[in-house]
């Protein structure tokens, strides 16, 4: 089970951040409880569960969400939950902090402590672009961001979801038609911190960044297109983002 942005639920739960970001919290909480009656499968109860946690007012309420986050998260095999577990188990241990409950906290801490010390995401991995590139070419840091034109990024970026590539692909800057490539990383990488444990918990894009480059290794052409209607409002989400780009 992989993170998908047009999935019902997770569009369900984007509407309750909307709301809540500009600040109708009365009005997120029913959409976010509604995802959670919604929810068909664990994976969509897990990331469910985490909004219906992240706006409790009561400690004991928000830790019955968080539960229910992980009894579902850890019921799919899955390296989106597996990289949303540190936080998870970190924001149990603050609950049970408040709830002075010394044993518990304890244990969750060491909890997420392991969980930071799992291995990588192994792949593959996918770069979305309109470039023409081939099979050996090396893709490096130092291209404009598709996001705000005045930043040249330090790091090259990707992602294990071919449909996250394909994303990518689609709302380039540049010229071509749309391409998603098969990339091996040939340095070390890290979580993309502009989405880890931003909206979402953990990383369910399974987006990374690099300063090494990344080898392409061969390309993919089928993956979920965006309709014009859905690329017109991601590209109106982009322009009304005032967030600053993590590089």
């Amino acid at each position: 089970m992989e993170f998908n942005p047009n999935n019902p639920v997770i569009q369900r739960c984007m509407q309750g951040l909307d709301l809540a970001e500009k600040g109708q919290p009365e009005a997120a909480a029913p959409a976010f409880l509604q995802a959670w009656n919604e929810a068909g499968n664990d994976f969509e109860k897990f990331i469910a569960a985490h909004f219906m946690a992240r706006y409790q007012q009561d400690t004991r309420d928000k830790l019955t969400w968080l539960q229910a986050a992980l009894q579902h998260g850890l019921s799919v095999n899955s390296d989106a939950v597996k990289s949303a577990l540190p936080s998870l188990y970190t924001n149990m241990a603050q609950c049970y902090a408040a709830l002075n409950d010394a044993d518990n906290e304890k244990k969750y801490l060491g909890l997420a402590a392991s969980a930071v010390e799992q291995l990588p995401d192994k792949g593959p991995f996918y770069h979305g672009t309109r470039a023409d590139l081939q099979v050996g070419d090396l893709l490096v840091a130092g291209g404009v961001s598709n996001y705000q034109s005045d930043v040249v990024m330090n790091h090259i970026y990707f992602t294990a979801l071919v449909h996250g590539a394909g994303l990518a692909a689609a709302l380039a800057n540049s010229g071509g038609r749309e391409r998603v490539y098969i990339v091996e990383p040939t340095g070390s990488f890290e979580n993309d911190p502009n989405v880890t444990d931003k909206k979402f918990p953990g990383n369910p894009t399974r987006s990374y960044r690099s300063t090494a480059p990344l080898r392409i290794v061969g390309e993919v052409t089928e993956w979920d297109r965006l309709t014009p209607e859905q690329l017109r409002q991601w590209r109106e989400k982009l322009a009304n983002n005032k967030g600053e780009i993590i590089n």
